[in-house]
């Protein structure tokens, strides 16, 4: 049987944050910077006959929490629902808020638990060296993975300093 031989030296670093990005408009704001203003120089590329953007939105997640209170706010139930836009995480949010059914259902009257909210999206980008590289962005932490190369690191890390939210 053959052995499973290395050949490359896929690398992986992560940004704890100093504090959580506040709400769902500064960290939409953030990534669509990325795609938009594409700050690491990255370059559109063609596979299998399809032409990529340079920084492309692969993956994103937006979860809503709602408290049910009662008269003490005493929280008497939880509800979470993960969204897979923004669009559907706010319209989801004002659904479950309005949700008479399921306030009675819980015995309390709901309030949104934004700070426990979590939010993630996930970019590729191509590098003009030609590697393909992602970046996940959370609420408390970025994400670079699958590079090799020092200096793509170095961009995002540089890129990453002049982004206040991301300290």
């Amino acid at each position: 049987m053959g052995d499973f031989v290395q050949n490359s030296a896929v690398k992986t670093s992560v940004r704890t944050l100093a504090s959580p990005i506040e709400d769902v408009a500064t960290f939409v704001s953030i990534v669509n910077a990325v795609v938009t203003s594409n700050p690491f120089g990255c370059v559109e590329y063609l596979t299998a006959g399809v032409t990529h953007a340079p920084v492309e939105k692969t993956k994103e997640a937006y979860v809503v929490k709602i408290n049910f209170q009662d008269n003490d706010a005493k929280v008497v139930g939880t509800n979470s629902e993960k969204f897979n836009s923004v669009s559907g995480f706010n319209a989801g949010a004002s659904a479950l808020l309005a949700d008479s059914a399921l306030a009675t259902a819980h015995g309390g009257i709901p309030a949104r638990d934004s700070d426990t909210e979590t939010y993630s999206a996930t970019l590729k980008c191509h590098d003009p060296s030609g590697e393909i590289y992602q970046l996940t962005f959370s609420r408390d932490k970025v994400s670079l993975t699958s590079y090799e190369d020092d200096a793509i690191r170095t961009k995002v890390e540089t890129w990453a300093d002049t982004v206040p939210e991301l300290a």
